[in-house]
């Protein structure tokens, strides 16, 4: 019995340590943002307009495509934590050169020294995302690791809320603000190294350790995963058409951006919808995706399609600029809280598929796939020049509709 409470206890340390780790690695995204903050410093600076193209793809796939080497030299590691922990470091060294630069340089020198430190930071996310999974799934019981990245993510909506409020009554975009924003950075790196020590006490057990071929070649031999598990083919699959879902959202935000003649006002808006779909529904589909993952990836996954199709009539419908506007920021607050839902959902469900180094193939095989893919269907976007913003929505939906059918298939875990 005494056993039982001990073993209790420590698991409820851990659980405590991840969400407070993962909240401030979340709290650090907020002022390291491809989509928002770093664009805004790259423009402040002066830095040519054909890097900002470059601030979402890099953050996104250079985090993703590395995790499948990244697993093979991981499987000789008993205590796995440390690499979650090396990851932070490297990552808070990053964004000092980024805050550094902002500082001493401007034009096109700042804004290459900043795409090379992100390029460095991604890579020092791939080091998270892999061992953060098997960490998880090693320290938190099956029925409460949902809750995990639930509740971390809903503080990190809080966070996001408050920097929206700010940038909606003060931010005004002066080179003040840069110097504003250099704070923040120094504070984010501050945040990661608070995290690594965090995340530095969690009570791990010991890895499995397989004596794998470490050349180069060999790492390619984890895909054949692909090739031999249907429910992990099948997983991937729909977790690539629910891509579309993430890369529809930008143009809800260039729409009302449109329809505006105050783009600062509708930034702070949309930054504000989002940190509050994340406050809101978090903590909902991390309870939601303990009782069933899959059953969480299919309702937001509609959701989420549902959202882009009431888009695309709405903007065929309403003639009101101020009622487009509204609208759009009211179907974005439920695009983000269908996001929330994959996201959690797909993550809940890949830790439960597997355990000890298979977990670890799992997740470094599947996002080194979305890697690939990401970079793929980034290529969609070029359907801008022919079709709509809405009509692009549209298209998006109705691919992540066909992810929500691939879900069906899978089995319950």
């Amino acid at each position: 019995m005494r056993h039982k409470k001990g073993q209790k206890s420590a698991d409820n340390a851990n659980t405590l340590k991840l969400v407070v780790s993962q909240f401030l690695i979340n709290l650090g995204d907020v002022l390291i943002n491809p989509k928002v903050t770093l664009p805004w410093l790259l423009q402040s600076l002066g830095a040519p307009l054909y890097l900002l193209g470059w601030l979402v793809p890099i953050r996104e796939s250079g985090s993703l495509l590395p995790q499948i080497a990244i697993a093979h030299f991981m499987y000789k590691i008993k205590i796995r934590k440390w690499v979650w922990v090396l990851g932070c470091i490297i990552q808070s060294l990053c964004v000092v050169v980024i805050g550094s630069t902002a500082l001493l340089f401007e034009g096109v020198s700042a804004g290459w020294i900043i795409i090379v430190a992100l390029v460095l930071f991604s890579v020092a996310r791939g080091l998270n995302s892999v061992a953060s999974k098997d960490v998880l799934g090693k320290t938190v019981a099956k029925d409460r690791r949902g809750r995990v990245t639930g509740w971390s993510a809903s503080a990190s909506g809080m966070i996001t809320i408050v920097i929206a409020v700010y940038m909606l009554l003060f931010f005004d975009g002066d080179r003040e603000n840069v110097n504003f924003y250099v704070w923040a950075i120094v504070i984010a790196a501050l945040i990661w190294l608070l995290a690594a020590l965090i995340y530095s006490s969690v009570q791990e057990p010991l890895s499995q350790i397989d004596d794998k071929e470490t050349s180069f070649f060999a790492v390619f031999k984890e895909l054949s995963l692909l090739k031999t598990d249907v429910v992990f083919r099948e997983f991937v699959i729909a977790r690539s058409l629910f891509l579309c879902a993430a890369l529809g959202a930008p143009y809800y935000v260039l729409i009302a951006q449109q329809k505006s003649d105050n783009a600062g006002f509708v930034l702070g808006l949309f930054i504000l919808v989002s940190g509050l779909a994340s406050l809101l529904s978090s903590p909902f589909w991390g309870l939601f995706s303990d009782y069933s993952s899959r059953k969480v990836m299919l309702i937001a996954s509609l959701l989420s399609s549902l959202s882009g199709i009431a888009l695309f009539f709405s903007i065929k419908l309403l003639s009101d600029t101020s009622c487009v506007i509204w609208s759009v920021a009211i179907l974005y607050f439920v695009l983000s809280v269908a996001h929330q839902g994959v996201r959690i959902g797909r993550k809940t469900y890949l830790v439960n598929l597997g355990d000890g180094n298979k977990r670890t193939r799992y997740v470094s095989v599947s996002n080194t796939i979305i890697g690939v893919v990401l970079l793929g269907m980034s290529s969609i976007s070029l359907l801008s020049y022919a079709v709509s913003l809405e009509g692009l929505v549209l298209i998006f939906s109705l691919i992540t509709v066909v992810g929500g059918f691939m879900v069906i298939r899978l089995p319950e875990i």
